[in-house]
């Protein structure tokens, strides 16, 4: 990644899950202390995805926890839905290539840039259970290969 970025959370199930087809950076509209609580690190992307509706793209199921220093009354949902912010021609073509048959659109990562949430998106395509052995097979033989060549020296 570029300079300036600070990764605060990882879908580490979505490559898991879905193969990527494409990614784009959108920006995440937020709370004040939404913000303060995501720079600790208590978001979950866990279940969340996307969708488009009324010509906006919004995130779904993203967990935010309350900041610790806000009181809980004022402390704004944890699972609301938080608008993105894209250009209305990115969001036109993705509702469109969302809605072929199989194809979602996931938040992969959130991080930092320059002082201001972004949110890394993919548009994804479930995988079947045989793409995902294949895919665990073909990490074990690389791992395999990787300690063999260590061995050798």
């Amino acid at each position: 990644m570029a300079e300036g970025i600070k990764i605060v959370t990882k879908n580490r199930k979505a490559r898991h899950e879905f193969s990527i087809e494409e990614t784009l950076e959108a920006g995440l509209v937020l709370r004040g202390s939404e913000v303060k609580s995501i720079r600790e690190g208590r978001i979950s992307l866990q279940e969340a995805f996307c969708r488009v509706e009324n010509g906006e793209m919004t995130l779904f199921n993203c967990h935010i926890a309350p900041y610790s220093h806000v009181d809980e009354s004022t402390a704004p949902d944890a699972t609301r839905p938080k608008k993105l912010l894209l250009h209305g021609t990115e969001i036109r073509r993705w509702e469109k290539e969302s809605h072929q048959k199989g194809y979602t659109i996931i938040p992969l990562m959130v991080y930092f840039r320059d002082g201001y949430a972004k949110v890394e998106i993919g548009l994804a395509k479930g995988k079947k259970l045989y793409d995902k052995r294949a895919d665990i097979a073909e990490k074990e033989a690389k791992r395999r290969m990787e300690q063999l060549s260590r061995k050798s020296y």
